[in-house]
Order: structure tokens, then sequence, then C-alpha cells
């Protein structure tokens, strides 16, 4: 049902992904050109593209089945809670880290428009709103070399709800899976929920190619071949798409990096492969850390024991915890992961991660550590909102100032045709329950 023209795009994005993975890759995008627009030979094409030999020189281990990930894993690695609160303590902890995502997403949307650091500075110091400290006024946001689409409901005048945004989208359809299927979902869950809530244009990436691909089995009631789909016509799996939707599994397993690392595995897994797994993974288990563990370094050498060692994403994440414990301030050691990272830009995760971490460790409070996150540009509401998660997860209830809620009036709206809460507060609280689900208990 997809035309040749459209196959022959999507592969040729896969070919440039499997030449960044290390995959031997000469000839084949000669060979795609030659091809006729047949979607018999475009498809035996795209078979090859699932098996291709690494290169020789190639030094990196990078699985995607969770066995393998954890056979490559630190072996010392917690396999059980390392910590532990109250339920009290907890739901109020988790409620913050949602908000914390909320707020981090909102104040990084309207710089959605893939820009970097000095971009961002020279836009907001011509209008004296550098360094960032609060939503941007909307003469800021014109500062900016475009506008993002939504801009008019995220100027700080004119903010009034918290706007649709598939990050948040994605956290509270991770929400309803474990509120309905527990630990036990599937990715025929998933899809349920996305089929029934999620328009195609509020997909991007991996995402949307396998909603499509969902949408157009339902026509022979199977789902057979949506696994080959996403090994062969699945452009961009190593992208931050199943990164932004792993935060819900580290708020259903406070203190327990381990579970939140594998129900972030088996969410990741029905889109994305090795360092797109690896994110979401990494994600999920520093959230779950940082609920209970109050050295800020020690939250991500936590979850980095949930990623494969020999992993490109590993070496990215120890090049900078590096860096920031080298560096005097935030901006310095933004620099450092630029310059190393820099070439990763918009939803990559490498330089991305770097940048969290960067934010996490010189924050004073969560509002603090949003801006300096969104400062460094790139997909500023996504990891935006990441970092507000983490941040929320260890600061705690408390350490949000009402200034970066209030305006939102308590209502927010998503693109979920079928999910009708509009109450910031309602969701935030059963956000908060989720660990009782995890538990075997309803809220």
């Amino acid at each position: 049902m997809h035309s040749p023209a459209v196959l022959r795009k999507l592969l040729g994005s896969v070919i440039s992904d499997k030449e960044e993975q290390g995959h031997v890759t000469a000839g084949l995008r000669e060979e795609l050109a030659a091809l006729p627009d047949s979607i018999d030979e475009l498809s035996t094409f795209a078979d090859r593209l699932s098996d291709l030999p690494m290169r020789a020189d190639w030094r990196y281990v990078e699985p995607t089945e969770l066995d393998a990930i954890w056979e490559e894993c630190e072996p010392n690695r917690p396999i059980g809670p390392i910590g532990s609160l109250d339920p009290e303590e907890t739901s109020a902890r988790v409620r913050a880290a949602f908000l914390g995502r909320v707020c981090g997403c909102m104040l990084g949307k309207p710089f959605e428009i893939d820009v970097t650091l000095n971009g961002i500075r020279q836009a907001l110091e011509s209008v004296g709103e550098w360094p960032l400290n609060d939503y941007p006024t909307e003469k800021a946001i014109h500062a900016l070399p475009i506008q993002q689409g939504q801009w008019r409901e995220l100027a700080r005048e004119r903010i009034d709800h918290v706007a649709v945004d598939d990050d948040i989208n994605y956290t509270i359809l991770a929400m309803l899976v474990l509120e309905s299927h527990g630990r036990d979902f599937t990715h025929r869950d998933m899809l349920t929920q996305w089929l029934f809530n999620l328009p195609i244009a509020a997909t991007f990436g991996p995402e949307r190619t396998i909603l499509l691909k969902a949408g157009m089995e339902t026509l022979a009631d199977s789902d057979d071949d949506i696994a080959r789909w996403s090994s062969v016509f699945n452009p961009g799996e190593e992208l931050c798409g199943a990164l932004i939707r792993a935060d819900a599994y580290g708020y259903a397993a406070p203190g327990n990096p381990a579970v939140a690392a594998e129900l972030a595995h088996r969410d990741a897994t029905l889109t994305h492969k090795r360092t797109g797994v690896y994110g979401a993974m990494f994600v999920a288990a520093a959230i779950a850390s940082a609920f209970v563990v109050r050295d800020r370094m020690e939250i991500f050498q936590t979850a980095l024991s949930f990623v494969p060692s020999r992993s490109r994403f590993h070496e990215a994440v120890v090049f900078a915890i590096n860096a920031v414990e080298q560096s005097s301030d935030w901006l310095e050691a933004y620099q450092r992961i630029n310059e190393e990272y820099g070439r990763y830009g918009f939803c990559h995760n490498f330089q991305e991660i770097g940048t969290v971490i960067n934010s996490v460790l010189f924050a004073d409070d969560v509002g603090h550590g949003i801006c300096i996150q969104v400062s460094q540009g790139n997909d500023t509401d996504s990891f935006g909102a990441t970092a507000g998660s983490i941040l929320g997860a260890y600061f705690g209830d408390g350490h949000l100032e009402e200034r970066w809620v209030e305006p939102f009036r308590d209502n927010i709206q998503t693109a979920l045709a079928l999910f009708h809460e509009r109450s910031l507060v309602r969701i935030a609280q059963r956000m908060g329950e989720l660990p009782g689900c995890l538990a075997g208990q309803t809220g």
C-alpha cells in the first residue's frame, strides 16, 4: 500500500542509519538507485538491509534483544531495589517528577526549532531575557530565527494551559498501559492504545512508521508484519523517540532501576533498536534511581550500568560524566560535550543525553535545571521534559516554584482521542499511583 517512491525514500534513509551503525554499506545506494519502481524488488532489497555484515574495524557491540543486552551490561549492576520510600512520599515525588516534565517540555517548546545554545543566547540577550529563568515572552520568541508552530500558546503572556505535545502524549499513553496491564504489558497493548488515541500527525519518525503499518495491518486483522517493517522500512531507529516515552516506567518503579529499564526496553523495541533502546533504558533507570539516590553523579552511574558497556551510547555517557566533573559550570561542560558530539544534533541521543547530565549536575532546583537544559538547544522540549522528570524525582515536592505551574490553570491539552481528563493535578495524581499498579494494586 506504499508507493515505490515512498519505499525508495525510506530505504535511502535506512542505508544512512546502517552506515552510522557500523554496517558495510558500500554500493548499496547505487544499487537502490538502479532498482526499477517495483514493490517486490524494493522489498527484496530491504530484506538484505536487516542482516548486513559489520565493518572489520567496528569496535562496538550493540544488541537489541534484552538477554543479549544484559550480557553486555555491568555484571554487578543492581538487580533489585536500591532504596525505598514510604508510599506517601513516593507518590509526592512522582507527582513532582511529572510536573517537572510538563514544565520542562513547555519551557522548551518555543525553542523547538533546531536552534543551538548560541542561537538561543543571542535571541534572549537581544531582549534582556538571558540567562533564561522563565517562560519566554512573545518578544523573545520573535527574536528567534523562526517561530515554532504553536508559539501563540507558549509565550509567557499567552499561556493558559499545557499545550499539546508528543512528549506528554506518550507519558500519558504509558500510564494508561500500566494502569490496564501492569508489568506484563505487550507491544500489542501499546499498539491498541496508539491506534485508538494517536492521530498520525501527532507522531514522528519511527513512531509514525510503525503506527501507519499497524493501521494497515488491521485490514488483515493481523500484526505479523510489524516486526519485519520495523527492521527494514524504519529510518531513525536510533533517534530519541523511544527515550521520550520512558518516563512513566521510572515513575512506576521508584528505587528499582532494573525494573524501570526492563519496562522501557519492552516499550522501546516496538519502534527502535540499539542506541534508540539504550537511551530509553538509561532514562527510565535514571528516573527510578533519582527517587532514592542523593549523589547526583551516582544516579547516572547507576543508570549507565543498564547500558551495554561496549556501545556508543555508553561511551557518550562516560564522556559526558567526565566533562561535567572537569567543568566549573554548565556552560564549560556544554562546550566540552558539544565539541565532541555536536555533530549529532536535533533528536540524536548522544549529545542530548550529555546535556541532560550537565543540567542535573548543575541545577539548584527543578526550575533552574530545566532552564539550563533548554538553554543548551537542539530538541529543547523533549529533553527539557526529560531533565524535568529526573530533577522532580530527585528534589521532590516543593522544589518547583508555583510560577512554573500556575500559568496552566490546571488545564492540560493532549492529542489523545479517547483520553478526556483535562486536569493537570488529577493526571499528576494518577502518575503518583503508578507504583501501586506495578505492585499489583489499584489506585
